[in-house]
């Protein structure tokens, strides 16, 4: 059974003002400050939201590290971003995410393949780690014009 969960924030000034994390099918309905838990009321996610499904997801209030394991999908549609790994922590307080296990990483049609994939969400920078005696792999789609560029920057 995959569990759902969505991340959505709104930024002021690059701070976190406000995080929302819905587990889907987990039924939680706790409100932790600065973390608000609710049940998930529909299959759609807002576009801003980060969408991490999951066979196993387990949440720690104290730390603020959601841990994700088996079959994890992962969807950022306000970045363009669409991963699968077998684990992924989201570390909210830091705002990054480390991605781990056979990591594939597509975004704009530009894919990178790894042991494991750290995305810095402020940032929207990846940082990719081969496994031992393998190579991380980017394919990236070289646009005809040499002015036109690769990724799309990113709205703030």
């Amino acid at each position: 059974m995959l569990r759902s969960l969505s991340v959505r924030r709104r930024c002021s000034c690059s701070r976190w003002t406000s995080r929302l994390l819905t587990l889907g099918t987990l039924g939680v309905g706790l409100a932790i400050a600065p973390l608000f838990w609710q049940a998930a009321d529909s299959q759609e996610a807002p576009s801003q939201a980060l969408t991490i499904l999951a066979d196993v997801q387990q949440a720690n209030a104290i730390t603020g590290v959601i841990t994700a394991r088996g079959n994890v999908q992962l969807r950022y549609p306000a970045r363009q971003i669409q991963a699968t790994a077998a684990q992924a922590q989201y570390f909210s307080r830091e705002g990054r995410i480390v991605l781990s296990g056979n990591v594939y990483v597509l975004q704009q049609g530009n894919s990178l393949r790894a042991d494991t994939i750290t995305y810095l969400i402020e940032e929207a920078k990846f940082v990719a780690l081969p496994a031992p005696s393998r190579q991380v792999e980017s394919i990236l789609m070289i646009p005809d014009d040499p002015n036109q560029q690769i990724f799309t920057p990113v709205q703030r």
